[in-house]
C-alpha cells in the first residue's frame, strides 16, 4: 500500500479510529492549555498586572510594560521550537507533547502564586518574567506538534478540516481565559487586585493535569512510523555497504514562506485579541465590554475555525489564506477608526470582527498549510521555528510595540498602519507559496 495513503488506511481499522480520537482530544486540551496560557496573560496585561507589577507610571506606560514581560515568552519560544522539535523529529511526537503541557501548566499555575511589587519589590516583574520563559519554551513546540500530529493523523481528503481543529483548542482557551476574566471582574476591585487576579492562573491547573493524562495514552502518527521503518531500514543497509546516510532533502524557502505567512496571521491575531482590550480601555470604555466581546468571537470561533479548514480543503490553502490576508488589510484604518467612538457596541463587533479574521479565519487554514509545506524528516523542527520567530516578529512584540506607538503618538494611525503592513506580509508571502493541498506527507522533500 503506498506510504500517502497510510493515515486513511489506519481510519479504516477500529484501533486506528480510537488513536485518531484519543490524539485530537489529547491535542486539543493542550492546546486549550496553550492558548489559556497566553490568553490569561493577555488579559491580565491589559487589565491588572500594569497595578499588580509595574506601579507608579502612567497607564500607558504600565500597559507598555507589562506588553514588555508578554513579549518576554515569545522570545523563548523559538528556543523551545529549536531544542523540542528536534526531539520530535528524532525520538517523536508524543514525548514531547506531554513535556510541553507539563511545562505550560506549572508555568501558568505558578503565575497565580507570585507576589506582587508591593509585596516584594523588584523581585515581582522578575519573577514574572522567568514564568513567562518557562511558558514560552513549552509553547515553542505545543502548537506546531500539534498541528503535526493532527494532520500526520487526518485522511487526506478531510486534513484541513481535520487539522484545524488545533485552532478549536487555542479558541477553547482564549474562551475559557475570557469567562473566568469576565467572572473575576464582577469582584470589586479591591479585591480583584488583592487575590481575585490569582484564580484564572491557578484554574488551569485542571486543565493541565487532564490534558497530561491524555497525552500519555496517545501513539505516534501512522506517517511518523512509516518514516521510522524506512529510516531503520535505510541505515541498516547503508551501514552494511559502508555508505554515509543521505544529508536533509530540503532547502530554505518553505521555510520563508512560512515565515511570512505566519507574520501574516499572527501580528493581526494578537493584536486584535490582546493590545485591543487594554486599548479601547485607555479609551474610556469598561474592562467588562472588550472581554465580552472576546467571548463572543471564541464561541463563533467553534463555527469559523473548522469552517475555514473545510474552505482549504475545497478551494485550496493558498486561495483561503489569501483571501484572510487581504480581508485583514482592508479591515486595519476602519477597525481603528470606529474604536475612537468608544461606543461599546461598535468596539465588540470590531474586536470581533478582528478576531474572527485574524485569530480564528485565517489560523484554521494555518495549520494544514504549515505541515505540508514541509518534509517529514525535519517538519516538526522546521516548522515551529518558523512560526515562533514569526511570533516574535509579529505577534509577541506586537502589543509592545503597538503601545509604544501610541505612547510615542498618541494616535490610533500608526496602529493601523501597523496592522495593515503585517497583513499585507502574509498576502504577498502567498504569492510565492505553492499549493499544497493532499500532499504526500511521508516525503521527505519539502513542497517548494
Amino acid at each position: 500500500m503506498p506510504p500517502e495513503q497510510s493515515a486513511d488506511a489506519n481510519f479504516k481499522t477500529k484501533e486506528g479510529r480510537k488513536s485518531f480520537w484519543t490524539n485530537i482530544i489529547a491535542v486539543w486540551l493542550g492546546t486549550t492549555m496553550e492558548y489559556v496560557d497566553f490568553a490569561l496573560y493577555g488579559l491580565a496585561s491589559g487589565l491588572v498586572f500594569g497595578e499588580l507589577f509595574f506601579p507608579g507610571q502612567t497607564p500607558v506606560l504600565a500597559l507598555l510594560s507589562s506588553f514588555a514581560a508578554y513579549a518576554v515568552g515569545f522570545i523563548a519560544r523559538p528556543i523551545g521550537a529549536l531544542v523540542l522539535g528536534r526531539i520530535g523529529d528524532k525520538k517523536g511526537r508524543k514525548f514531547v507533547m506531554v513535556f510541553t503541557v507539563m511545562l505550560m501548566g506549572l508555568s501558568t499555575t505558578a503565575l497565580g502564586l507570585l507576589p506582587t511589587y508591593q509585596q516584594v519589590g523588584i523581585l515581582a516583574p522578575l519573577l514574572l518574567l522567568v514564568c513567562r520563559i518557562c511558558q514560552g519554551f513549552g509553547a515553542g513546540a505545543e502548537l506546531s506538534g500539534g498541528a503535526v500530529m493532527l494532520s500526520e493523523y487526518a485522511p487526506v481528503k478531510h486534513r484541513g478540516l481535520v487539522a484545524s481543529l488545533i485552532g478549536i483548542g487555542s479558541n477553547t482557551g482564549t474562551l475559557l481565559a475570557s469567562g473566568v476574566w469576565l467572572l473575576v471582574l464582577t469582584m470589586p476591585h479591591n479585591q480583584l487586585l488583592a487575590w481575585g487576579w490569582r484564580i484564572p492562573f491557578i484554574f488551569s491547573v485542571l486543565i493541565a493535569l487532564f490534558a497530561v493524562y491524555l497525552r500519555k495514552s496517545m501513539q505516534e502518527t501512522p506517517a511518523f512510523r512509516s518514516f521510522q521503518e524506512n529510516r531503520k531500514k535505510e541505515e541498516t543497509i547503508l551501514a552494511a555497504s559502508g555508505k554515509q546516510q543521505e544529508k536533509d532533502k530540503g532547502g530554505w524557502k518553505a521555510f520563508f514562506v512560512m515565515l511570512g505567512l505566519r507574520i501574516g496571521e499572527n501580528g493581526p491575531s494578537y493584536l486584535s485579541q490582546s493590545f485591543l482590550i487594554g486599548y479601547v480601555v485607555t479609551l474610556g470604555v469598561s474592562k467588562s465590554v472588550p472581554t465580552t466581546a472576546v467571548l463572543i468571537a471564541s464561541v463563533l470561533g467553534f463555527a469559523v475555525i473548522p469552517f475555514a479548514g473545510w474552505l482549504s480543503d475545497r478551494f485550496g490553502r493558498r486561495t483561503i489564506y489569501r483571501s484572510f490576508c487581504a480581508l485583514l488589510v482592508i479591515y486595519a484604518f476602519p477597525a481603528f477608526y470606529l474604536l475612537q467612538t468608544a461606543n461599546p457596541l461598535v468596539v465588540s463587533i470590531v474586536i470581533i470582527m478582528g478576531m474572527c479574521l485574524a485569530s480564528l479565519g485565517i489560523f484554521g487554514v494555518q495549520a494544514a498549510y504549515g505541515v505540508e509545506l514541509f518534509g517529514i524528516q525535519h517538519r516538526y523542527s522546521r516548522m515551529a521555528i518558523a512560526k515562533e520567530l514569526g511570533s516574535i516578529l509579529s505577534g509577541g512584540t506586537a502589543p509592545m510595540i503597538a503601545s509604544a506607538l501610541l505612547a510615542a503618538t498618541g494616535s490610533w494611525i500608526p496602529l493601523a498602519a501597523y496592522f495593515c503592513v503585517m497583513a499585507f506580509i502574509g498576502l504577498v508571502t502567498t504569492f510565492f507559496a505553492p499549493e499544497t493541498r493532499g500532499r504526500d506527507l511521508t516525503l521527505i522533500e519539502d513542497a517548494i
